[in-house]
């Protein structure tokens, strides 16, 4: 097991002297449309898929490309903008720090400082009143847990009132590198779409290829990563066990460990948020963590707030 750090309280999330409301800027009615586009796109791209690659199907060149982008992006996603930008479980070179705000934005989940905004949000008020998607927000009944489910899953993307920036993500808004990243969200949406394109193409030498690689390496690619992510949130935060204490809902569920990055081992994270590794029990797949440790063993990392075994053993139920 990699060594133990001293854990700490949590990073930064809001300041005393800030403003205290929870919302602040009011959604634009094209935010909210494009949002649906990324929503419903995905399945409308797989299911055009189908017809029109039948006898032909998925080339180990669209498989590739599908996989590099997906790992891209979800790794920026869960090493850079959740456990580091969001809960600050390790300290980062610059030029890093920059690098994962990057690859998290490939993920199109919005840029880094409303995506922490946001998470910080939610573990300050988890499956209460405050928290952005719970699934709970319903009641426990079974159409209020429904109506919950979809809610935490994609519903609470399309809230007109978002999460104040000012509260919630003071130290990311005073950041002049995260800044220009957040100001370059949609030429780094245009990327990660589109690169996938341009290179399937040219190994494959025909617009077939570019057209390929666009159903499986953009849209089918994107929609994956997003439900995958959305699924923490809502499946993760009803069905699975809970062998550490917390108090929320916040529960293991291991099917997704894999396709998550180890972002399934939802309860550990919530008895220790800023703890590096998720995953700390046998047999329980971390991908994130290893790549953690690999950050720091090549020296790019330091401060890494590893699971001690005295605070697990304290949190245990």
């Amino acid at each position: 097991m990699t060594p133990p750090r001293t854990a700490v309280a949590s990073a930064p999330a809001a300041t005393e002297s800030g403003p205290r409301s929870l919302t602040g800027d009011r959604q634009p009615w094209y935010a909210l449309a494009v949002l649906w586009i990324f929503v419903l796109v995905p399945f409308v791209g797989l299911a055009a898929a189908i017809p029109v690659f039948w006898g032909w199907g998925l080339t180990w060149r669209d498989a590739i490309l599908g996989v590099i982008f997906f790992n891209l992006g979800g790794f920026g996603i869960t090493v850079g903008f959740h456990r580091y930008f969001t809960h600050g479980s390790y300290k980062a070179k610059r030029w890093l720090r920059i690098a994962l705000a990057i690859a998290g934005t490939l993920a199109i989940e919005g840029p880094v400082t409303r995506w922490v905004a946001d998470h910080r949000r939610h573990h300050a008020f988890s499956d209460k009143d405050g928290d952005p998607h719970s699934p709970w927000r319903y009641g426990s009944t079974l159409r209020g847990l429904s109506k919950g489910f979809f809610h935490a899953h994609v519903g609470w993307l399309f809230d007109a009132e978002q999460t104040n920036r000012e509260r919630f993500a003071p130290d990311l808004l005073a950041d002049k590198d995260i800044r220009r990243v957040d100001a370059m969200f949609v030429p780094i949406v245009l990327v990660s779409v589109f690169l996938p394109v341009l290179i399937g193409g040219l190994w494959a030498g025909s617009w077939q290829g570019a057209l390929s690689a666009f159903f499986w390496a953009s849209v089918v690619r994107i929609g994956l990563l997003h439900h995958t992510t959305w699924a923490i949130n809502s499946v993760c935060h009803i069905v699975g066990e809970r062998p550490f204490k917390t108090t929320d809902k916040a529960a293991n569920f291991w099917p997704l460990a894999l396709l998550s990055f180890g972002e399934s081992w939802h309860n550990l994270h919530h008895a220790d948020p800023t703890c590096a590794r998720h995953g700390v029990l046998r047999g329980q797949i971390d991908t994130s963590a290893r790549v953690i440790w690999a950050f720091e063993k090549f020296g790019w990392i330091h401060d890494v707030r590893w699971p001690r075994p005295d605070r697990l053993d304290a949190k245990r139920i």
